[in-house]
Parts: structure tokens; C-alpha cells; sequence
């Protein structure tokens, strides 16, 4: 019959589809599953090559690097040690409060207007809003959370208490740092003297007659 096609002929035919029967030239004869095998290993190669390096390139010797914009520093603050990368741009205050969580520094106006973040740079009393952390490398920084336990007050804590010289006690902690602090300067005996070396340090609640009988205790005692 005209269609009727030799064996020679199907071969030839189906030779032109078959993928596994390309040109010697170009791909050489390969089967089904050997282009599969080598497709596979070749993705597993590309996939794993990145991992291998990474891996080859890490060590537990290896230290983070410092995140960038950031500076390294060590701060003392109440006896111990902190290493820490910070933007040289944060305050003391800041860092206290939110990189090494201690909270009893208060942050009021952040202008230094107000005396709530006092704390102590080598037993001077300092407002911490005003002062870049980096600035204190090498110096003992002393917060409230350093002054005194519960179980073991400061005296001048014990004054507060007893007299009453709080009464929200959001200033309480920079008033107690700056009444401290007035213990090793330059002050005259009487009350008026007291005020105004605590000028620096307002309460909103109005306590200060409790405040200035706290502080006049704790230096008779003295």
C-alpha cells in the first residue's frame, strides 16, 4: 500500500522525536535517565557549593562584627564591666535605660532641665540626658540601681523614706544621686543653702520641704 512504511522507515521517524537519540555531535547518545541523573547532581553541585563556603568561611573563633555606624566601648557602671556597641551618637541615658536595662535613671524633659536622669561620673553628679555614653569610657559610673538594695539602703534613701520626699517618685532617683552628690561639695548649713544646691532638680508633686529635711538629716548624721 502507498502508506505502508518499512521497519527502516518507523526508526527514522521516531528519531526525530526521541530525545535519548540526539546527534552524536551535539549531545551524543544519552538516555532517559542518565540526562535526569545529571541534571539532579548538577542543581545538588550549584545548591551546595554556597553552603560548603559559608560554612568554610565561619568560626567559633570568628568575632560578630561590630553593626555598622556603631562604635565599641566598655562602660563601669555600678562596679561592672559593659562591652557594647553603640552609636556614638546615644546619650548615657539612653544606654542605661536601654541597653543595659536600668531603668531607675528616668529620663523627664532630655534637655537636663529637670534632674530626673542624675547619676554619678567618679562621684560627680552628672545629668545623663546631656552626656554622650561614649564620653565615659574608663570612668565608675554610678546609677541609683548602685547606691543601695532594699535590704541594705543608702541613708540617704532611708532619709526619703522616713520623711516622706516623694510623692509620685518619678524625680525621687535623680533627687537622691544630686543629694548624695551635695554631701562631698561645697554647702552651707541652712536650709536655703540645701535649696539651692538642689536647685537643679525639680519635683512636681511640690515635696520639696520633705526633700531638704531628708538631705539636712543625712548631713547631720554625717
Amino acid at each position: 500500500m502507498p502508506n505502508d512504511k518499512t521497519k527502516s522507515d518507523l526508526e527514522k521517524d521516531s528519531s526525530k522525536t526521541d530525545p535519548t537519540s540526539a546527534k552524536p555531535g551535539i549531545l551524543g547518545p544519552v538516555s532517559r535517565r542518565s540526562f535526569l541523573s545529571t541534571f539532579g547532581a548538577a542543581g545538588l553541585v550549584a545548591t551546595t557549593q554556597p553552603l560548603l563556603a559559608a560554612a568554610q568561611g565561619s568560626s567559633l573563633d570568628d568575632a560578630p562584627a561590630a553593626p555598622e555606624g556603631t562604635v565599641p566601648l566598655t562602660l563601669r557602671v555600678n562596679g561592672t564591666d559593659h562591652k557594647l556597641n553603640l552609636d556614638p551618637r546615644t546619650t548615657l541615658l539612653d544606654c542605661l535605660r536601654e541597653n543595659l536595662a536600668l531603668p531607675g535613671t528616668k529620663k523627664g524633659c532630655d534637655h537636663g532641665q529637670c534632674g530626673a536622669c542624675t547619676v554619678h561620673i567618679d562621684g560627680r553628679r552628672v545629668n545623663s540626658c546631656l552626656s554622650f555614653a561614649v564620653m565615659h569610657q574608663g570612668q565608675e559610673i554610678t546609677t541609683i540601681e548602685g547606691l543601695g538594695t532594699p535590704e541594705h539602703l543608702h541613708p540617704m534613701q532611708a532619709a526619703f523614706v522616713e520623711h516622706d520626699g516623694y510623692q509620685c517618685g518619678y524625680c525621687t532617683s535623680g533627687q537622691i544621686m544630686s543629694a548624695v552628690a551635695l554631701l562631698k561639695e561645697n554647702c552651707g548649713p541652712s536650709d536655703e543653702d540645701v535649696q539651692h544646691g538642689m536647685y537643679g532638680n525639680i519635683c512636681r508633686c511640690g515635696a520639696y520641704p520633705n526633700i531638704i529635711a531628708a538631705v539636712q538629716q543625712v548631713r547631720r548624721q554625717a
